[in-house]
């Protein structure tokens, strides 16, 4: 077992590599009755065309999101249904990049760590429940494209970027997931639910021994071959389309600001650009900004208004968004802002502000076991400790936080999404 500790921040990781290849992280909780597991895959929405025994294969829009779906089903019933019944609480997200399971409880822990890992390691499909999945996410795909925030989201990415799949919504479309068969969900999990492209992290007042015991007994032996993905040509730095609006049920303008940043590879230089993209979305335009006050006193935004910084597999942007009666106006006034803070630099005591309000964000994570988690998995799968986070703060400087924003919040990576109300 390799034993890390991070005495700044008072907490321990135990880290193991099984010999199928599956990495096994365990943060110790002690004196916690709440103990908690997740159960991760390198595989998300945007992982649609990769190579399985020599073969490249393109595979329909939204599988991902419908295999972790169709994962529950087993020959003897729903996984679901089992953990619930042996006091867990358990669920299952899809994102661009990465699939998760994960289940918490207070007691029976290890019986339901081995049910997690059961039913993910070892899929049941047909063609019958398949085909009548196809009706539920239909529904659930229908939901999401009536909602304003999801399309202003979409149109977006649609807008930032040329070819890349973070055009593609993680469901898919109800077009897409019909072209989906058993057959194909095999496909995906043989190539992406293999011990060395996936991660186990548990959380809480546990031993660490008889989780690997677990693991080791329910898992495959071996691993499957590392998939290669193909995620499409390195896309330029300009935004694909400046502008796109559509018209909705909505009482007044929503919109989102896109800012289209160099995609990252992984390592600790991913996880450092990550913290200074986040500083520079704070340090412009987040709620203790100038620019901030001076929006919202104008009337131009509202308590809706918020700025993020995300990084997804050859992909990354600064975003930020709300209502406004103006969406053009504010798009303005960011790019305006980011070039006076370039020619007259930040406040020194507002920049340290920031960054005191930011680390101390990343401690209050800590007392999330679902954030421990699903960090530890990120960091697993690309390369870098998600608690070294004190060290990367000290590495930053202000003039990093300045040059990102000289370098990335300019017209040509910009692009403005528009939902306004319907007309009459």
């Amino acid at each position: 077992m390799d034993k890390k500790l991070y005495p700044r921040i008072g907490e321990e990781v135990i880290w193991v590599t099984l010999d199928n290849g599956l990495p096994v992280c365990i943060v110790p909780k002690k004196g916690f009755s709440r103990k908690y597991a997740l159960f991760a895959t390198r595989y998300g929405g945007m992982d649609m065309r990769f190579r399985l025994n020599g073969q490249w294969l393109d595979t329909p829009a939204g599988i991902a999101h419908y295999l972790e779906h169709k994962m529950f089903d087993t020959e003897d019933g729903n996984a679901l249904q089992e953990l619930a019944m042996n006091g867990a609480e358990p669920n299952a997200f899809t994102s661009n990049a990465i699939t998760c399971y994960y289940f918490d409880s207070t007691e029976k822990f290890y019986e339901n760590l081995e049910i997690l890992l059961s039913f993910v390691s070892v899929p049941y499909f047909t063609d019958e429940s398949v085909e009548k999945e196809q009706g539920i996410i239909g529904q659930e795909i229908g939901m999401i494209e009536d909602n304003p925030e999801w399309q202003v989201y979409k149109q977006l990415m649609q807008s930032l970027y040329h070819t890349s799949p973070a055009r593609t919504p993680v469901a898919g479309s109800v077009e897409s997931i019909r072209k989906i068969t058993a057959q194909t969900l095999y496909d995906c999990h043989r190539a992406f639910y293999t011990p060395a492209n996936m991660c186990l992290v548990v959380v809480g007042d546990v031993e660490p021994q008889q989780v690997l015991d677990i693991a080791r007994r329910v898992l495959p032996k071996d691993s499957g071959e590392l998939i290669e993905r193909d995620y499409g040509a390195e896309e330029p730095t300009e935004a694909a389309r400046a502008y796109a609006e559509e018209r909705m049920e909505v009482s007044m303008p929503s919109f989102l600001v896109g800012f289209k940043c160099p995609p990252q590879h992984g390592g600790e230089e991913q996880h450092r650009f990550a913290a200074i993209g986040e500083l520079a979305c704070d340090v412009l335009m987040g709620e203790s900004s100038p620019l901030y006050a001076r929006l919202y006193s104008q009337g131009l935004i509202n308590g809706s208004f918020g700025a993020a910084f995300d990084i997804m597999p050859g992909a990354a942007y600064a975003y930020a968004g709300g209502d406004s009666k103006d969406p053009k106006a504010v798009a303005e006034a960011i790019l305006a802002e980011a070039q006076r803070l370039v020619r007259e630099g930040v406040d020194e005591d507002y920049y340290k502000r920031i960054v005191n309000a930011n680390f101390g964000a990343a401690l209050r994570e800590l007392n999330s076991f679902e954030s421990i988690a699903v960090s530890m998995a990120e960091g697993c799968f690309h390369h870098y400790d998600p608690y070294r986070f004190p060290e990367v703060y000290d590495s930053i400087t202000q003039q990093d936080v300045l040059d990102f924003i000289r370098e990335n919040f300019v017209e040509s990576h910009m692009a403005l999404s528009v939902i306004h109300p319907k007309e009459g």
